[in-house]
Parts: structure tokens; sequence; C-alpha cells
């Protein structure tokens, strides 16, 4: 494997007008905690301008990955985090704008030398999932791991599948804890706290208002939570065929500005960061976003996007 130094690396990336999409590349990675805005659409259509929502959570050397939609990834990369410093990934739910690259990155950071095992988190049917993909990767896995040289596979990846609310890891630096959010018609769907030392960050996951996610926030720095703006939803699938149905669907699993701005007040957060944004392409611009939930919400307000990184 073929390593750049720290400057090299810099110079390659501004070389090939990259730089300006990693600006945490500036800071050091290995002190202190960060949050980094992997990708910020909603809903499972590729979009040119934003990636599926996911985030990371950089505590020091280690990396807490929320969600992984198509190219999180790639989006690791983009922002300078090494994929083997990933050492647990938590699926909200499984649709597939936050689940289709679990698999991927857990066989990815077990090719790229990871010094200690991956655990992947998620409600049923997690454990189902990542077998399939097991077999699906069985080829890959087994040609590398005879000609490569690489580790045990299955002893580098653990699944860990929950179905009920409360705590999920507390191991020292960042204790987890998650509350069923309301994801109609997924009933195993989920809102994730983290608490590191300094801060606590909260994501909503895919839901309406919810008093449960208004529980698990209070009190919290961060609050990241997903948006959905009806007028220009409305304009957008005007002319699908399934538009009466899929506008029910989104209104009755998806939370309104003023949802968000509600959740937010209740539970006493510090920011709110808007994202999982629907629509997710470039009608809507960052002003209509903050307008529409300024008059729920008197706090710190930021429209996420990706590559963002917030302390």
């Amino acid at each position: 494997m073929i390593r750049l130094a720290r400057r090299e690396f810099l110079a390659t990336l501004a070389a090939g007008g990259l730089l300006a999409c990693a600006p945490n590349l500036l800071g050091s990675p290995e002190s202190g905690v960060r949050l980094v805005v992997l990708g910020t659409a909603g809903g499972p259509t590729p979009k040119p301008n934003r990636f599926p929502a996911a985030y990371a959570l950089v505590v020091g050397e280690d990396v807490y990955l929320i969600d992984a939609g198509n190219g999180v990834a790639q989006q690791l990369a983009r922002a300078g985090i090494g994929i083997n410093r990933v050492r647990h990934v938590f699926i909200s739910h499984h649709h597939s704008d936050h689940d289709a690259d679990a698999g991927a990155v857990a066989l990815l950071a077990w090719a790229t030398n990871p010094k200690l095992p991956l655990t992947l988190w998620g409600p049923p049917p997690m454990r189902a999932q990542m077998a399939a993909y097991r077999d699906y990767a069985r080829f890959d896995i087994e040609t590398r791991t005879a000609d490569e040289g690489r580790p045990d596979f299955d002893a580098s990846t653990r699944v860990m599948e929950f179905n009920e609310e409360g705590l999920l890891l507390d191991d020292g630096k960042v204790r987890v804890r998650c509350a069923r959010n309301l994801h109609p018609p997924i009933h195993e769907s989920y809102a994730l706290r983290f608490e590191t030392q300094d801060r606590s960050y909260v994501f909503s996951g895919d839901t309406t208002y919810s008093p449960s996610v208004v529980t698990l926030a209070k009190g919290a720095d961060v609050l990241v939570h997903e948006i959905m703006y009806l007028p220009a939803l409305d304009a957008l699938i005007a002319s699908e065929p399934n538009a009466s149905t899929l506008r029910e669907h989104l209104l009755a699993s998806h939370s309104t500005p003023e949802q968000v701005g509600r959740v937010a007040t209740e539970a006493g957060v510090g920011t709110l960061v808007l994202s999982h944004f629907v629509p997710g392409g470039p009608v809507v611009a960052d002003e209509t976003w903050l307008e529409a939930v300024r008059p729920h919400f008197s706090g710190r307000i930021i429209v996420a996007h990706d590559l963002m990184t917030l302390p």
C-alpha cells in the first residue's frame, strides 16, 4: 500500500481541486471530538449534489458511523477519514438510503488493515442482511485472505442486533442510547444519542414528530434532525403516478419544519442541525430551510452540507 505524507496528500488534493471538499483535513484528526457530515440527502434516489444522510462522530482515533447509505465509504475518503478507523456502525433503520453500504463498509474496512474489529449495530433484520452480504462477498474474502494474507474476516467483523430502547454501548469513550421514533410502516426505526466526555449528539433518524425523540434529545448539545419542505415536495411529485400515496406516506413518516422546531424547543437542545432533506435535490435554498424552522426554534440552527465538520 502506498502511503503519502500529510503534506503530499494535501498537495494532491489541492492539485485535483478537492481540498475545498475536505476542510477538516486542515485540523488534527487524532485529537478531540468532531462530527463530520458525510451526506445530507433524504430518500433512495441518487442526487447530484448530496449523498445519502450519514455522519461520522470522530473521537480521537476512533470513528462511530451513523447510517451507511450508498457511497458512504467514498465520503469517508473525501473527508480524510480512514475507513479502518471505523469501530462501530449504527444503522437507524433498514431503508436503502440508510443501510445500502453497511456490508461494504465492513468489507472495505477489513481490506484496509484495521487495528481493531468493527461492530455493526442495527435493528432486525441486521443479522440476516449481514449474513447475506457475507455470502455475496465470500469469493472476494476467501481470495484476499489466501492471496494477500488478510486476517479472518469473521473475527474482524461483529454484528449486534437490537430491538429494544435503551443503552447499546458504553466503551469508555462514547455512551450510545437509542429510542424508537415514528417512521411508519417501519416499527424497528430508532433515534440515537451519543454522549462523549464533553458533548452530546442526537440523531433523529427518519421520523415524524416523536415524543420519544424529544425525551432522548433532552439537553443535548447537538440535535441532527431530518426535515421535509412540503411546498417544494408537492411541486416535485405532482407528475408522479403515485403522488397522493407518496405524499400520505411522507406526511406520516417525516417531519415538517414546525415539527422539527417543536422537537428542538421541547428538548432544549443547544444546536439544531437540519439534514436528511426531503426533497434532497438543489430545489430548496438554505435560507428557505432556515426561515421555515426559525419561527419554531430560537436557538442556533445549521443547514447541513456534505463534508461539513462540526464540533
